[in-house]
């Protein structure tokens, strides 16, 4: 009931409540202090157009809503395209995650470089590209692990290119059919070493668990076959 709610909701509602989260996690990242994040929800519940909604995005990172594709809720199966696209993301050339002895992370509302690297020395990087804004095209990441783990997630609809080598370790990427690729969608392409280490590329849901992925495609690999029977 919820999924059709949404679905009769007005375009100009959709890019409000998009409008909304994303400076709800920009002031949550100490982007704009208390007064400017009020005064642009304030705009933001009284715009009468999507053009005042991508106005007060614009001069933020990653700011505009003119390509966003991200649609559907996180608890029923993925139908369409979940992740966002945008043509002038202000992204840098590259940037590092890096982790020796410890944990690092970029998770969240966050914009990839176009070409990311990865290491992960005796401890665990995470990039989980669910609510990355992304540029169109290729977006690489190099991954460099020796005796840790790199964990990628990647929203479904999206292109991903695997290219890696592991000794004595793993570099796994499971895929998920529920969703088809778009062929415009944006690419991501993951290559690198793995030495004695694990690196693992992975299709979830936006808020959605490994555990949760793993049952929801059991589910639609049960109601697959029910229909083949039925059929």
């Amino acid at each position: 009931m919820a999924h059709e709610a949404d679905e009769r909701r007005p375009p100009l509602d959709q890019t409000r409540q998009i409008t909304i989260d994303a400076l709800m996690e920009h002031f949550a990242n100490d982007v704009m202090d208390v007064d400017e994040f009020e005064r642009r929800i304030d705009v933001a519940h009284a715009a009468t157009s999507t053009d005042e909604l991508k106005e007060l995005l614009r001069d933020l990172p990653g700011g505009d809503l003119s390509l966003v594709v991200r649609d559907g809720p996180t608890t029923a199966p993925a139908h369409s395209p979940q992740y966002t696209v945008s043509a002038s993301a202000n992204r840098k050339d590259s940037d590092y995650v890096v982790a020796l002895m410890g944990g690092s992370n970029r998770r969240g509302r966050w914009t990839p470089a176009r070409k990311n690297y990865a290491v992960a020395i005796m401890g665990g990087t995470e990039l989980d590209f669910r609510e990355a804004v992304l540029a169109p095209g290729v977006t690489e990441v190099q991954v460099y692990s020796m005796w840790g783990g790199v964990d990628i997630i990647v929203p479904p609809g999206i292109n991903v290119e695997s290219h890696g080598i592991a000794l004595l370790g793993g570099f796994d990427h499971v895929g998920d059919r529920s969703v088809p690729v778009d062929e415009h969608a944006p690419t991501i392409r993951v290559t690198g070493l793995a030495l004695m280490a694990g690196v693992d590329i992975s299709v979830r849901l936006p808020g959605e668990t490994a555990r949760d992925a793993s049952r929801r495609r059991r589910q639609e690999r049960r109601e697959q076959r029910k229909r083949l029977r039925g059929g």
